[in-house]
């Protein structure tokens, strides 16, 4: 069996692909569940692929659920993964001022505490092994902020922070951090997201909250993340990765005008996506389609 790479987040989403995808071409997959019954759908799919994974259970909010988890993988590897894959995250959508601070701190929490969390705990063994490697899961969100998912913009820009910083922290000892930046595929993330929007009712942003709904049901329809799963394989395979994977046509474009447009008109873009912006009449049909396209690199992560 080839190197143990844990993914987290593994029973659902761009997780569930990444696991099987890389249990098929080889690799020792320990995938993280929240519960038994989670991990089912793992090896069920897994089976289905004519494929064989391993689980343990584990909560990437938590840090004794967290600290147990990984004591277990270090037991089932002989001393710690060679690989690891954080992907386990949520989105959390509203206006920034819906947001509760508990809502805040839960989103942070997943998305950006959990995964130095983890690498605090599997950077020792690499350490020692002078090998090994962090694929972090970050998102087109990551570069780019769209109103009504601030917050989740908020925790990907400070994941991919994190992962520079410690990509040149731990490069000595021969460990290499790299960070894949998905556009819009098609997982449960944002509809599950859609039961976390701030109540409308009362807000003075109610009417474009669903205009923003409409936009994270159209995400159920994008396609399924096997451009992710490839990039994931290909960063695990090369003998030196690159830093970052940008994954998805609708994800360069979005990121190539982000980098281009001034900053008014990428935020008429923005606004007029969700109804915040009336832009002027000469401007309304060009803005539109930018607001589509940029709107069309949504990310995804598993819970």
């Amino acid at each position: 069996m080839g190197n143990s790479v844990v993914v987290t987040g593994a029973t659902s989403g761009i997780g569930l692909a990444t696991a099987v995808g890389l249990a098929e071409s080889g690799y020792d997959v320990i995938g993280t569940a929240r519960t038994e019954e989670a991990a089912q759908l793992l090896h069920d799919a897994a089976k289905d692929a004519g494929a064989q994974v391993r689980h343990v259970c584990c909560d990437v909010a938590d840090a004794t659920s967290t600290v147990r988890a990984f004591t277990e993988i270090a037991t089932m590897t002989g001393g710690g993964p060679w690989a690891v894959v954080n992907n386990a995250g949520f989105a959390q959508p509203g206006a920034i001022e819906d947001v509760t601070d508990d809502a805040v701190r839960a989103q942070l929490e997943v998305n950006l505490i959990a995964p130095a969390r983890i690498a605090r705990l599997v950077l020792p063994a690499m350490r020692q092994r002078r090998s090994g490697r962090i694929i972090n899961i970050s998102s087109i969100s990551g570069r780019i902020t769209l109103p009504f998912v601030g917050w989740y913009a908020a925790s990907k820009h400070g994941l991919e922070a994190i992962t520079d910083a410690l990509r040149i922290e731990v490069a000595r000892f021969g460990v290499r951090v790299v960070l894949i930046e998905p556009g819009g595929y098609g997982t449960p993330i944002w509809q599950r997201g859609l039961d976390r929007m701030p109540d409308p009712a009362g807000s003075a942003y109610k009417q474009s909250y669903g205009l923003a709904g409409q936009v994270l049901n159209r995400a159920g329809e994008l396609p399924p993340p096997l451009p992710v799963v490839r990039v994931v394989r290909k960063a695990l395979a090369a003998h030196r990765p690159r830093d970052r994977y940008l994954v998805g046509r609708e994800a360069r474009s979005a990121a190539a005008l982000e980098a281009l447009l001034p900053t008014w008109l990428g935020d008429y873009a923005k606004g007029a996506a969700v109804g915040l912006q009336q832009p002027p009449p000469l401007l309304a049909p060009i803005l539109t389609r930018l607001a589509r396209r940029r709107t069309a690199g949504r990310p995804d992560r598993a819970p």
